[in-house]
């Protein structure tokens, strides 16, 4: 054959082989584009009946509908759907949910699974079938730390960033000595860590700890041991009907009438004020991530959820309904309901709603924002059904959550 000849032909068959080659990468490229399954399915693990039902159970479900709604109820032209299910509290039935609905019924992202333990168990789920899990109601710093994922959101709030917000306050107006009230799982041992840590390095101390199950029927012997430490802050590291009942129970003790004990609220919600009544209430320092009253845009939304459900919305359930908006926005611009497209595109938008200005998820899953520190309002302060807050200072987002230089997340370059 002809040198010349030959150097054609290979030259040819080079280009043949680079075009084939092109065409099936934009026949990959093709095949993400577009719906899956022709519907956008999310799901929601929720406590429909246990201690965090009223936090994280049927109002975080409302809350993901009326972004749904309000979205149009289509992406894409393609049908959104809502799946939600109780998980009892326990990790292996959140595990098993996550598997089936993943495998089976065609579940595109989970959009919120309610407490630390299941949380963490859905989330090994997700990493493995490589589906998108955001969380709005768990608090475990973890998500975001040794446990981060490539396909995983944490929306609202951590352990890190209640314990840095409240506990540092607290210490600061004199709170130098604390004993804490800690669930007995992944949370409560979070939170309490965390907030040790931040009194240690304000220059507080810490005398000691109780533990208690979860849903405990009696906080006497607990705050017994915690009014025998002396400590000037009871740090109660639970949530839910945990907290409240541990408050009523200090307060039926006589804890805080002595001027020398307080107690610091490590994870509250309006709803637990709002079932304490301002009376028992009045005086706490909490830390969240938003309250319906801050502004107009606030109020607006929140009035929509109160006619839904009777009850204003704890930033759990405004995050829900942010983050399902930012999701579904991440879809349009995408173009596709693909895992890696949709999770790029979250995070490179920044989030500005009523929920949070200037938001933006940083490469390990913290979605990071303002944090507020609130005081509870006496019963003559409040003016209206559920006022219930004094604002007393605002966290900017790179002084609230952990910063970067701390993270043993491995998708964090340092």
């Amino acid at each position: 054959m002809n040198t010349k000849l030959s150097y054609k032909y290979r030259g040819s068959l080079a280009v043949l082989i680079a075009s084939l080659l092109l065409t099936g990468t934009n026949a990959g490229a093709q095949k993400k584009l577009g719906i899956s399954d022709d519907v956008v399915k999310v799901g929601l693990l929720l406590d429909l009946s246990g201690v965090y039902a009223d936090i994280a159970g049927k109002g975080t479900a409302t809350a993901v509908q009326m972004a749904i709604d309000d979205f149009g109820g289509k992406v894409l032209g393609k049908k959104i759907e809502m799946v939600f299910a109780d998980h009892n509290n326990k990790a292996d039935i959140a595990a098993s949910k996550a598997r089936e609905w993943f495998d089976t019924a065609k579940v595109d992202a989970l959009l919120d699974v309610a407490g630390s333990a299941t949380a963490l168990s859905a989330l090994e789920v997700a990493k493995l079938k490589n589906k998108i899990v955001i969380f709005n109601g768990p608090g475990t710093q973890r998500i975001t730390n040794d446990l981060c994922t490539p396909v995983s959101v944490h929306y609202v709030y951590d352990t890190y960033s209640l314990a840095n917000v409240t506990a540092k306050a607290m210490v600061k107006n004199g709170g130098d000595t604390w004993y804490f009230l800690s669930a007995d799982w992944a949370f409560g041992a979070a939170l309490q860590q965390n907030a040790s840590e931040v009194v240690k390095e304000a220059g507080g101390k810490v005398l000691g700890a109780s533990k208690h199950p979860s849903n405990a029927p009696d906080f006497s012997s607990y705050l017994l041991q915690a009014q025998a430490s002396g400590a000037k802050v009871i740090g109660l590291a639970n949530s839910g009907a945990d907290t409240v009942n541990a408050i009523k129970g200090a307060q039926e003790f006589g804890l805080m009438r002595s001027g020398k004990q307080k107690l610091a609220g490590l994870l509250m919600f309006i709803n637990d004020i709002h079932a304490l009544g301002l009376q028992n209430a009045q005086g706490l320092l909490l830390s969240e991530a938003f309250y319906w009253d801050m502004n107009n845009e606030t109020r607006a939304w929140s009035r929509r959820y109160f006619e839904k459900t009777k009850g204003m919305p704890n930033m759990i359930q405004a995050g829900a309904y942010s983050s399902t908006m930012h999701y579904l926005k991440a879809i349009q611009a995408s173009g596709t309901d693909d895992t890696a497209t949709v999770m790029a595109k979250m995070k490179a938008t920044p989030i500005n709603d009523f929920f949070a200005k200037n938001g933006r998820i940083r490469e390990d899953g913290r979605m990071v924002h303002d944090m507020y520190l609130f005081e509870v309002k006496k019963p003559s302060e409040s003016k209206t059904p559920w006022d219930y807050y004094n604002l007393v200072g605002t966290v900017p987002a790179d002084q609230a959550f952990m910063p970067l230089s701390k993270s043993d997340c491995s998708l964090v370059k340092k």
